[in-house]
């Protein structure tokens, strides 16, 4: 038999799909007033501090960037309390995911996780050849972690959690992760992606994974949702030093490059503006949260910077979607995360939420002449 050139487990593989870029959108339809509510970014934009870090190192970008990140590493272990040793950094939390399915995971090994979580993981777990052991949610689209437990054996390698989760934006609780990890052998890792991490601190039974200390638990973090620099990329992550170490080893030598360290220096410097974005999501999330339940949508409960709602099919969520982009709005469907009777939609400023509010408000009689609303 003739060998492939592709494995198929890379065959298979379909494309992350990213929210429709604002650029885009215009050139299509010629508008000039858009709002993006589809990829969960910092409406605020990036701090000051960050700007002119990255601004500073501009003159400097001639020259490779620090392979070892120290001043980054080192503004990281003051925040947190830990060594550089246990801190790996990457093109974003997904680039890290990255350097975790090469170093640990091999064709056919398993891992555990829930349906309809974060397709970035899942797409990077199936590219080395994983075998998915997905496990579907509990009616309240969270976790089902009793289920995730029964499926944890010792031919599992990797157990991948997102939390809070991506697209839904439930989480799992202090006790739900404690009755989880009983069930999780030490040699198996647990990712506890923690991108939206910000957002849920306030959470009073909310798992901070800094106050969990096992050696076989890496947690991710990024500087693209809260702190708004996701267009440079850059992503951290914690865990025992015999993890990060040999994560190290397959990491490329300089990511982040020299311009994204800068700005994520920049905005560490910077909680003020943390705290800004903390409560502009606060205020309009509950106008959003209200919105929509007001006119008749299922809301998932959520303690992100984003809200999901069930829309019935997938035609409905299509036309919601391609009728709000006729408007200057774009949101996202959630067909590639298997949920196509559900879309998402970002937390954006107040003035960007007016505009949801005004571009909803002309299609929401069409919608809901053909599709009415689920409770």
């Amino acid at each position: 038999m003739e060998k492939k050139l592709v494995p198929d487990y890379i065959e298979n593989l379909e494309v992350y799909q990213a929210g429709k870029p604002i650029d885009e959108l215009a050139r299509e339809r010629g508008l000039t007033r858009i709002t993006k509510l589809a990829s969960n970014e910092n409406p605020l934009g990036p701090s000051p501090f960050a700007i002119k870090e990255m601004t500073n190192a501009l003159w400097d970008v001639h020259r490779y960037p620090d392979m070892f990140a120290h001043e980054l590493k080192s503004a990281l272990s003051s925040l947190y309390n830990l060594k550089p040793q246990n801190i790996i950094l990457g093109n974003g939390s997904e680039g890290i995911m990255g350097y975790i399915v090469r170093a640990f995971l091999q064709p056919g090994e398993e891992v555990v996780t829930s349906e309809n979580t974060f397709i970035g993981f899942l797409i990077l777990a199936k590219s080395v050849g994983a075998n998915l052991i997905q496990v579907p949610r509990r009616s309240d689209y969270k976790y089902d972690v009793e289920a995730m437990a029964k499926k944890i054996n010792e031919n599992t390698k990797v157990v991948y959690i997102a939390n809070p989760d991506n697209p839904t934006g439930t989480y799992i609780t202090k006790e739900e992760f404690d009755f989880l990890m009983k069930y999780v052998p030490k040699h198996t890792i647990v990712i506890l992606d923690e991108a939206y991490f910000e957002f849920a601190q306030s959470q009073w039974d909310y798992p901070d994974s800094m106050n969990y200390r096992y050696d076989n638990v890496i947690t991710l973090r990024t500087f693209s949702k809260a702190y708004g620099i996701s267009g440079v990329r850059c992503g951290y992550g914690f865990g025992h030093d015999y993890l990060i170490g040999n994560l190290h080893k397959v990491k490329l030598p300089f990511e982040p490059g020299l311009i994204a360290q800068k700005g994520a220096l920049g905005a560490l410097k910077d909680y003020p503006h943390l705290v800004r974005t903390i409560q502009n999501n606060t205020e309009q999330f509950q106008e959003l949260f209200s919105y929509l339940n007001s006119h008749g949508f299922k809301t998932i409960p959520s303690v992100t910077n984003f809200i999901t709602i069930k829309t019935g099919s997938e035609e409905a969520s299509l036309y919601l979607y391609n009728q709000l982009l006729n408007h200057g709005v774009i949101i996202r469907p959630l067909r590639a995360n298997l949920m196509p009777d559900h879309v998402r939609i970002s937390i954006g400023t107040k003035d960007e939420m007016l505009h949801f509010y005004e571009a909803m408000n002309q299609v929401l009689p069409g919608y809901l002449e053909k599709y009415g609303a689920l409770r």
